[in-house]
């Protein structure tokens, strides 16, 4: 019988099928392009291979292709009723997460790799910035990607995606120490691994080794295939290290030659998340020109996310829109209101609290920000993403407080994160504070 590269049976009696799902899945583990060409020809040497299918759907949903991705689990699931039971169970979670049930894949997701710990698709629709554990409203969601990956760790061994992952999930949890270590052995078994090096500049990030960092990426992205999904993102991480050393033209420089929303080859929810967390970023540290930029990227927010929905989009959405004054921005907070009071905004009121922080900032009522945003400061983490992207509404607490004369509530957040790693900006920052305090007294 066919095998996965972690010796699960597949139902296929083609070994070419076979190989190229293998392929398909280390390319799609590693964020590496091809993944898709890879099941497509799998999918063309047995058309009946239902994992081949749903592999692909998983593709097609990512890239906000959302009538092919549910076209493809539908016939996955007619697919898999002559699979093994294992496969029946791994395509019906694949497909709830494609469908937009998030609680029913989660669920399912965590009994299934109880009985099948080594189905690493399953087990990385849990994990990441952009995955169920960590869009799931929760406030603990860094230490449930730990947990899981430590409870099933035994049964990978130095697997090089597994140890990309265990990796992230303890620098994500507080440990970047033992993270970049687990990360590094993961980049040594498979350099071709974006995903790893995604994870090791979070690492990076979180130890305050800004310089090392964007000279680690500055060194491997060149050999990285740029079709690559995560490629843009990595330079996103690039303009990160410049805006800590001061560099906004550097930074700015790499907006410009890599984040072109209209014609991004890239997924939506990367593009325009990145892309409008660079502006608000760029304009927090001073950045000006900056308008018809961000009218690109409200353009983009409109054409893909044209109502509430995924709430990481949402909260970027309407930073978007507060930046270019757009009346579109009420709406929006009136349908996020409407999806909390049905039980489907996962964050709930919090995340509609920092969307009307932000707005308030964007207005210059830097007072209202800070009463606002202060007591929202420890939710920020139920919307998601990473550490390095939330720290965006950490930034415009600071920068609100430094512009509304309230240097001692943005020292005492400076402290916070001073004490996490250094940082050359909030220790410039923390000046600046200090010496408005000193003018005041």
């Amino acid at each position: 019988m066919n095998r996965d590269r972690y010796d699960l049976p597949l139902t296929t009696v083609s070994e070419s099928a076979a190989a190229f799902y293998r392929d398909g899945v280390d390319r799609m583990l590693s964020a590496w392009h091809g993944a898709a060409e890879a099941f497509d020809r799998a999918i063309a040497e047995d058309p009946a291979f239902a994992l081949a299918h749903i592999a692909r759907a998983r593709l097609h949903q990512m890239n906000m292709e959302a009538t092919e991705a549910r076209a493809k689990a539908s016939q996955a699931r007619a697919l898999a009723t002559a699979a093994s039971r294992r496969e029946r169970q791994h395509v019906e979670i694949m497909a709830a997460t494609i469908e937009g049930k998030p609680g029913m894949a989660l669920t399912g997701a965590e009994q299934h790799l109880d009985e099948f710990p080594r189905d690493a698709l399953i087990l990385s629709l849990l994990l990441g910035a952009f995955g169920l554990y960590a869009f799931s409203g929760r406030a603990d969601h860094d230490a449930a990607k730990l947990a899981i990956c430590e409870r099933h760790a035994g049964h990978y061994g130095e697997d090089w995606w597994f140890l990309s992952y265990l990796g992230w999930s303890h620098t994500e949890a507080g440990h970047a120490g033992t993270g970049r270590t687990l990360t590094e052995r993961a980049m040594a078994l498979r350099p071709e691994n974006a995903n790893a090096a995604h994870a090791l500049s979070h690492a990076l990030f979180e130890q305050g080794d800004a310089a090392e960092g964007r000279q680690f990426l500055s060194t491997w992205l060149p050999a990285h295939e740029g079709a690559s999904f995560l490629h843009a993102h990595l330079w996103w991480h690039v303009a990160l290290t410049a805006l800590e050393a001061g560099d906004l033209d550097g930074a700015f420089g790499i907006y410009q030659r890599h984040f072109t929303p209209p014609d991004s080859r890239y997924p939506p929810l990367n593009v325009f998340t990145d892309a409008t967390s660079l502006l608000w970023r760029l304009s927090l540290a001073g950045k000006t020109g900056l308008e018809p930029y961000w009218r690109e990227v409200a353009a983009y927010g409109d054409l893909f996310f044209p109502r509430a929905g995924p709430h990481f989009a949402d909260v970027h959405y309407v930073l978007a829109a507060a930046a270019t004054g757009s009346e579109v921005l009420e709406t929006r907070l009136v349908e996020m209101e409407a999806r909390a009071a049905d039980g489907r905004l996962a964050p709930g009121p919090s995340a509609i609290g920092l969307c009307r922080g932000m707005r308030a900032f964007a207005e210059g009522d830097h007072n209202n920000a800070i009463r606002i945003l202060e007591p929202l400061m420890s939710e920020v983490v139920r919307i998601g993403g990473s550490h390095a992207q939330r720290e965006l509404w950490e930034d415009t607490f600071i920068v609100a407080c430094l512009r509304g004369g309230r240097g001692d509530k943005a020292l005492g957040m400076i402290s916070d994160r001073l004490h996490r790693r250094p940082s050359m900006r909030d220790e410039g920052w923390s000046r600046e504070a200090r010496r408005g305090l000193e003018m005041r007294s």
